[in-house]
């Protein structure tokens, strides 16, 4: 049984493609994304409600508190495991993310240096420049949009995601541990505080967060397209895609 990977920059739609896919192929998801580990950070990293979750099993959500350690070596562990437990049950794992250093180290199997790996990346570099031996039944699926219609997609969710949810939850994650918290920096919850403090306008606070949305963008696909593994679709292709080769 092989495990699908839907990958690609933020705000590219792998999140409803995929819980699509699952709901078809009885399919479990665990996500790949560094940003949704992390408990109480829900809508500053789009995760999905329970409403979109449309009763599918997701894992590698809410692992643990802001700022709290969790390397690429403990994601790769928790997620070899899920995927066995997902096959045993005869399930399909289907993993889901943008985050290139998770993936990466699963399908090429990294072996980190330490027994939790304390270094995040250090791992054989021989393994790191090998792209070409996957260690492992996988389908690879990349999400491919056009430049401006990326940019339009990010500049949409910005607009919807800067409400009063946004801003009471960047409150609760501030009192409960503090702004010195690595966690919350250089993400929609920094211009989201800046602004309820008076530091920026609301114009502006939307402005920094998608100029920060699109640097990650590219500096995702940047690494994805060094990967000659990836099959790279259309958001429509996806769906139909995964089910003929299933």
């Amino acid at each position: 049984m092989q495990t699908i990977i839907i990958l690609g920059p933020t705000g590219s739609g792998k999140t409803g493609v995929s819980i699509k896919i699952a709901k078809k192929i009885g399919g479990e998801i665990i996500s790949a994304d560094s940003r949704a580990i992390y408990k109480g950070m829900d809508i500053g990293t789009a995760k999905p409600t329970e409403e979109e979750m449309s009763g599918i099993p997701h894992y590698g959500l809410d692992l643990v508190e802001p700022g709290e350690r969790f390397t690429v070596a403990d994601w790769k562990a928790y997620t070899e495991e899920k995927i066995k437990d997902i096959k045993a049950r005869g399930k399909v794992p289907i993993i889901v993310g943008g985050t290139g250093l998770y993936i990466d180290a699963l399908i090429y199997d990294y072996q980190f240096k330490g027994p939790t790996g304390e270094k995040i990346g250090d791992f054989e570099q021989k393994t790191c420049s090998d792209r070409t031996d996957i260690k492992g039944d996988y389908l690879l699926i990349g999400i491919s949009w056009e430049t401006e219609e990326l940019r339009q997609r990010l500049e949409q969710r910005i607009e919807k995601m800067f409400s009063k949810e946004l801003y009471d939850e960047t409150k609760y994650l501030v009192e409960k541990y503090g702004w010195d918290n690595q966690a919350m920096k250089s993400d929609i919850y920094e211009f989201a505080w800046k602004y309820l403090n008076g530091e920026i306008s609301l114009e502006e606070a939307k402005e920094k967060c998608f100029y920060e949305d699109w640097h990650l963008a590219k500096r995702q696909m940047t690494w994805f397209k060094r990967n000659k593994n990836i099959v790279w679709l259309k958001l429509e292709e996806v769906y139909s895609y995964v089910l003929k080769c299933l």
